[in-house]
């Protein structure tokens, strides 16, 4: 099983998403600040994650949310429901 997943700054002004077929471990790379690109930005949160059968299709994912605003929104709105959508993409 392969995990894409988002982490959140504390203060939910910044996100992160990444791909693992260990989220658990993963997620403890992040907190431990072994993670470059995180780690200056502890503590943060895992707040969502889609489970996938393969690698490929989790790393499709990956990128897909990381380079669509439109995709990055309906998770967003997927884990707070009261964020409206504005209408922009």
């Amino acid at each position: 099983m392969w995990y894409v997943y988002l982490l959140e700054s504390i203060d939910g002004k910044w996100h992160y998403y990444g791909y693992s077929s260990d989220l658990k471990r993963r997620y403890n790379q992040h907190m431990n600040g072994e993670v470059t690109t995180t780690k200056h930005r502890l503590p943060l949160k895992l707040r969502y994650y889609e489970a996938y059968d393969n690698e490929s299709l989790a790393r499709k994912r990956e990128a897909t949310l990381k380079k669509s605003r439109s995709a990055t929104k309906a998770v967003l709105q997927r884990i707070n429901p009261s964020l409206k959508s504005d209408g922009q993409d």
